[in-house]
């Protein structure tokens, strides 16, 4: 087999390298091997150190400094109640145990894509107590995490509707100090404002750092899913993307510097905490049963008494949408993130979106998207099917030569050179173009394996979530590589047989154990896609139909 075949057979070795690897062969982490960490009682090492004012050190989160106010016993523990409060973008329970969200349903989002499927659950039935727990870290304020609180309502329900609505939850300790955590809802917006107040009626300072937690379900199955859309904590630290992967926190589990925003993220969307203003601060992270907590510290002002102090915070939680996120004037878009493409996968999803705009079927968006990147690398591809032409013009005088000199590999690999000379043909002419568009590839499969815009999208017929593998017909039982719903996976197999007929269309390989090689790329190919999302092998199928197309044309024109 010639060496322009070499080459072209090892890039598409290192598609499959890059992309199947993972799919096929990496073992997710064993969580249990992982020593379990419990959430710290952060502060209590440093207790003799003195504190400062607001201005407070990042190595000073942790210290406290109560000479009476740390003595505080909260009033008895009394009945609780739970509000609900509906805005036309989510329902959302607040219970006044803690004064954590128990539950949020989002309304333009379902769990499944079948027609009586209950509204998207952004907390997970196993995150107890909730979220957005509150706690001191001197625990200046002893249980404070779980005291209950009063809600400033008589009715359990609140409807945000025309105009934003605020709901305060009040404290008040036995020796003085109150606590407000006073929520602010917008009837048009996912962000919600809170605000936490400090008042000291007692007779000493109050001096401590607020800690507030997110916590988020990380199973083996979750792990195993975030080789391809990373799930679990991450944050905007330092102006920088970063995920905190739990695999990592008995390395490392703690992260300074400035947040913009700290939370848990699945393949869709998003649960965050962000201060008013980007601070300079730490973030502390646990694992325990299968949950990671997101910890975030906020340093308190001395608090001296008959003072009051207010820390302002926004939740955020919704979609990872682009559209959305860009919205809001702060750094939340930021958590849409491709990895190393995400500077040529973000275009692409801002593209595809507008061809949305336009006809709206994400489908036929992916299909126009597929089109205008192959406009725009035509003159590439000219030049890679040109080469691969005349590669199989000089195919005969190659195998003569290889034939000739099958014993004497040096003077075969002489000659060979010689002949490329003579017909002016370079081998790596047709395959530098397909090295120049890999990067576009790996950006659109992670743009459409991560964009929400796909999730229970509908195309045609039985394509009813290109997010999802394709599925016609639904069997009750397995199929060996295919993971459920079982079913026959059309435009995997079209897919797959447009990679056989490009196979057919290209030069014959010299060496025939290679060539059987190159023949079984197809069912290769065929086998990775088969659990992939639609969209994706759509628009894998799409350009393997053009590029066919483009193929035999400069075939038919070259040839004469």
């Amino acid at each position: 087999m010639d060496e322009q075949k070499r080459l072209i057979l090892a890039i598409v070795l290192s598609v499959i390298v890059l992309v199947g690897f993972q799919f096929l062969f990496v073992k997710p982490q064993d969580n249990t091997q992982q020593p379990k960490q419990v959430i710290d009682q952060a502060g209590q090492q440093d207790q003799k150190t003195q504190s400062t004012k607001s201005a407070a050190k990042v190595s000073d989160f942790t210290t406290t400094d109560q000479p009476a106010a740390g003595e505080q016993a909260l009033v008895k523990p009394k009945d609780f109640r739970t509000i609900r409060v509906s805005t036309p973008l989510y329902n959302i329970v607040i219970s006044e145990a803690g004064v954590v969200i128990k539950n949020c349903e989002l309304k333009d989002y379902k769990d499944t894509n079948q027609k009586d499927a209950p509204f998207k659950q952004m907390v997970a039935t196993d995150l107890i107590p909730g979220v957005f727990s509150m706690d001191l870290a001197g625990h200046s304020i002893q249980g404070l995490k779980d005291a209950v609180f009063t809600a400033d309502v008589d009715s359990l329900d609140t409807q945000v509707t025309n105009d934003k609505k605020s709901i305060t939850f009040s404290l008040k300790t036995s020796l003085g100090i109150t606590v407000k955590k006073v929520f602010t809802f917008w009837p048009d917006s996912y962000l919600i404002d809170c605000d936490i107040i400090f008042q000291n009626g007692s007779g000493a300072p109050l001096n401590d750092n607020i800690i507030i937690s997110i916590p988020g379900p990380f199973t083996k199955e979750i792990d195993k899913r975030s080789r391809f859309a990373y799930e679990g904590p991450m944050a905007y630290i330092n102006s920088e993307f970063i995920k905190l992967k739990p695999d990592d926190i008995e390395e490392k589990d703690t992260h300074h510097g400035t947040v913009d925003w700290a939370g848990y993220t699945d393949r869709y969307f998003l649960t965050s905490v962000m201060p008013k203003t980007p601070l300079d601060t730490k973030l502390k992270l646990t694992f325990a049963d299968e949950i990671v907590t997101t910890n975030f510290f906020q340093p308190m002002e001395r608090l001296d008494p008959g003072k009051q102090a207010t820390y302002s915070f926004t939740y955020y939680m919704g979609p990872k949408s682009l559209k959305i996120l860009s919205q809001y004037d702060n750094a939340l878009k930021k958590a849409i993130n491709f990895g190393w493409f995400d500077v040529i996968a973000k275009p692409l999803l801002i593209t595809m979106n507008y061809i949305y705009k336009v006809i709206p079927n994400y489908g036929v968006a992916i299909i126009l998207l597929t089109i205008l990147i192959k406009i725009l690398f035509w003159p590439l591809g000219t030049k890679s099917y040109k080469s691969m032409n005349e590669m199989k013009k000089v195919q005969p005088l190659m195998m003569e030569i290889r034939e000739k000199y099958k014993d004497d590999k040096q003077r075969m690999n002489q000659e060979i050179v010689g002949l490329y000379k003579t017909y002016k043909v370079n081998p790596a002419s047709g395959c530098l173009p397909l090295l120049v568009q890999m990067p576009i590839f790996f950006a659109l499969y992670r743009m459409l394996y991560m964009a929400i815009e796909l999730r229970h999208a509908s195309f045609l017929g039985w394509i009813n979530d290109l997010s999802s593998p394709d599925r016609l017909f639904h069997f009750d039982f397995t199929i060996p590589m295919m993971q459920p719903p079982f079913g026959i996976p059309v435009l995997t197999l079209l897919m797959g047989a447009s990679f056989l007929l490009q196979q057919k269309m290209a030069p014959t390989a010299g060496d025939p154990m290679q060539a059987k090689m190159m023949m079984l790329m197809p069912i290769f190919m065929t086998v990775l896609f088969i659990n992939f999302p639609a969209g994706l092998v759509l628009y894998m199928l799409v350009n393997n139909v053009i590029s066919m197309g483009q193929q035999y044309y400069i075939q038919k024109k070259f040839s004469k």
